[in-house]
């Protein structure tokens, strides 16, 4: 009998342990969206991010328990963890349906500069190129401790400065820089606006999702085969799949001359060179070669990886305190994938691009022979 009243003892104070942890849980959850929503945590000086941070650490270690034990049977799944708005797939939390409509709804201003990609495709780095390039190479993010998200909006998001609320930066051509991973079927478009696209590998855009996905949901992760199915879903893919993307931007730009269309790989390639092209499109007068040094210099991978804080991509969160900006921000980052894997990705793609427009046997050949 003592033996079983141990028993019951023991059981009931798992029990109460774990009803504890899940409250706390949901509470942290309420609090950490309460707290990176808007310019909540993008708008606070760097001590203020850094203590939201500790915090966040603090309540992840006493949480380690049930996130642990939520973790091996409760994977997360795409289907769960997006919505569907006008065709296209959108990540919950980040986004929502109504950030969405909202993005429906805004009408692009001579004023404005969008930097356009898939996802994980560049996008923070070409970001703080057009941002440098305005302040020819002058720009003080890390010098004043403030972030590229609390002044470069990002469109269909909830989270950095409201586009409503975003300065103009600059003084030549003072602009608003916004962040979107639209297609070109749903991005608000003005002949006036200015549109910078960039295209990255089908493949490293799908090992570079994967490692957002790891970083981003740690236990919860699904396992490589089913990131694999997403990447080539045309149903939960958020913002479309990359042949369809990448496609409709190529034909944009060809028809419409306020759209530049760049690559990553370039950009690894010659960063100087497309520095000058891009400031070309701008309309800015020319860098001079102290100016370009400046902008290549702090747009460069080290410089950004040294003062990663002021270019986070994605609010901490429960999961993900210390999310790294890049992975590994190779050029050649689909050679890592397995060769069945990037295979398929590859003859997926080139299928999928049959008949669209987009040269892709110039940018990628590799996509044309099997792998």
């Amino acid at each position: 009998m003592t033996v079983m009243r141990w028993v019951l003892v023991a059981g009931g104070s798992l029990l109460a342990f774990g009803v504890v942890q899940l409250i706390h849980l949901s509470a942290i959850l309420s609090w950490g969206n309460t707290r990176t929503r808007g310019v909540a945590y993008y708008g606070l000086p760097p001590e203020g991010r850094a203590r939201f941070k500790k915090q966040l650490r603090l309540h992840a270690f006493l949480l380690f328990p049930i996130m642990r034990l939520l973790g091996r049977p409760s994977r997360f799944t795409f289907a769960q963890g997006s919505f569907q708005h006008r065709g296209i797939a959108g990540p919950k939390g980040t986004c929502s349906e109504k950030s969405f409509a909202a993005a429906d709804d805004y009408r692009a201003q001579s004023e404005d500069i969008f930097v356009a990609t898939q996802m994980k495709c560049g996008t923070t780095w070409m970001q703080h190129v057009v941002y440098q390039i305005l302040h020819r190479g002058n720009g003080d993010l890390v010098e004043t401790g403030r972030t590229l998200y609390a002044v470069s909006p990002w469109l269909e998001a909830e989270t950095g400065v409201p586009i409503d609320d975003a300065p103009l930066l600059g003084s030549e051509r003072p602009s608003k820089v916004i962040k979107t991973h639209l297609p070109a079927t749903h991005c608000p478009f003005s002949p006036k606006a200015r549109y910078v696209y960039v295209a990255r590998h089908p493949v490293s855009c799908f090992a570079s999702c994967a490692d957002f996905v790891a970083a981003n949901l740690g236990t919860f992760a699904p396992d490589l085969d089913r990131i694999e199915e997403w990447f080539c879903s045309e149903e939960w893919m958020w913002w479309g799949t990359w042949p369809t993307h990448v496609a409709g931007w190529w034909d944009l730009s060809e028809q419409q001359d306020n759209v530049l269309f760049v690559h990553f790989e370039e950009m690894k390639r010659d960063l100087p060179g497309v520095v000058n092209r891009v400031a070309e499109f701008l309309g800015v007068q020319p860098l001079t070669n102290d100016e370009l040094d400046r902008v290549v210099t702090k747009c460069g991978f080290r410089y950004m990886q040294e003062h990663a804080e002021a270019f986070e991509m994605h609010p901490p969160h429960i999961m993900a305190v210390d999310a790294e900006l890049f992975v590994r921000g190779s050029a050649d980052r689909h050679k890592d994938v397995e060769p069945a894997r990037r295979a398929r990705i590859g003859t997926w793609s080139r299928e999928q691009l049959a008949g669209r427009m987009y040269p892709c046997e110039s940018f990628y050949p590799d996509l044309m022979r099997t792998i």
